[in-house]
């Protein structure tokens, strides 16, 4: 049984990690799914599905949110589903580690991607959800939950997303529902921001890093981008979570009952 059959969605940050294993899992719940991607070669594998559809933009620019949404609508005829997924790390940046200019920078850019990216996507679908009685999901962390897992400026920006998911529900309520999903350590290619210098950077590529993350975890490893696809279904399906909003669901391996 398909839990997305004909469910309009689109999905930010859809080009690689979690975002990727989002679009591949909606697919084959028969979703209809729009991926909003940096890159145009990011969706070279998606092309062969008659229920894909993608835009190239930055959601950071307002215009590529709002885009997104004219594009699945005017397509599909309306949207159900919001997955605000696009997100940069920090790779453990310290304060006293950072010059003035990388914190004034750093601070601007993690935000805008990690919670100000979120807030437009929210604005630009908000109409076409409440028409549709949708929900806008939002990709978050442990992070929203606990220190440890990046430096301040990745921790500001996830525990100030938390506020984000818990506002909008009382402000979308009653007919749109908002949540998220708060991945642990998991082996994706999240990257991070060139005001830290780090574009070239990406979480995965340090496996050492990756191992020792897995030890602290009762399960006894790192996830993969796909295990948190189950929680992204329940959430966006018609009847999966219908009495569910203003939570983020924690998908972290057992890392926070240790806490």
């Amino acid at each position: 049984m398909q839990m997305l059959l004909d469910r309009r969605v689109i999905v930010t940050g859809a080009g690689s990690g979690i975002g990727k294993a989002i679009v591949n899992r909606f697919l084959e719940e028969g979703a209809r799914v729009l991926a909003v991607v940096r890159k145009p070669e990011q969706v070279e594998e998606f092309l062969v599905h008659d229920n894909f559809c993608h835009v190239v933009g930055d959601v950071n620019d307002y215009a590529t949110n709002e885009l997104a949404v004219t594009t699945i609508t005017d397509k599909w005829g309306g949207l159900d589903v919001m997955i605000a997924n696009a997100g940069v790390w920090d790779f453990f940046k310290k304060l006293q580690k950072m010059s003035a200019k990388e914190l004034e920078d750093g601070f601007e850019q993690i935000m805008s991607t990690n919670v100000r990216a979120v807030l437009m996507a929210g604005h630009a679908s908000y109409a076409a959800l409440q028409d549709s009685h949708g929900c806008l999901i939002t990709t978050g962390s442990n992070a929203c939950f606990r220190p440890g897992g990046g430096g301040p400026l990745y921790i500001a920006s996830k525990y100030a997303l938390r506020g984000v998911v818990a506002q909008l529900a009382l402000d979308f309520a009653p007919h749109v529902r908002v949540c998220g999903v708060a991945p642990g350590a998991t082996d994706t290619p999240i990257g991070g921001t060139d005001a830290l210098k780090q574009t070239g950077k990406s979480m995965n590529k340090d496996r050492t890093r990756l191992e020792a993350m897995g030890k602290h975890i009762p399960l006894g490893r790192v996830s993969s981008p796909e295990e948190h696809t189950d929680l992204y279904v329940t959430l966006a399906s018609a009847k999966g979570a219908r009495y569910v909003t203003g939570t983020i669901l924690v998908s972290d391996g057992g890392l926070s009952a240790g806490q």
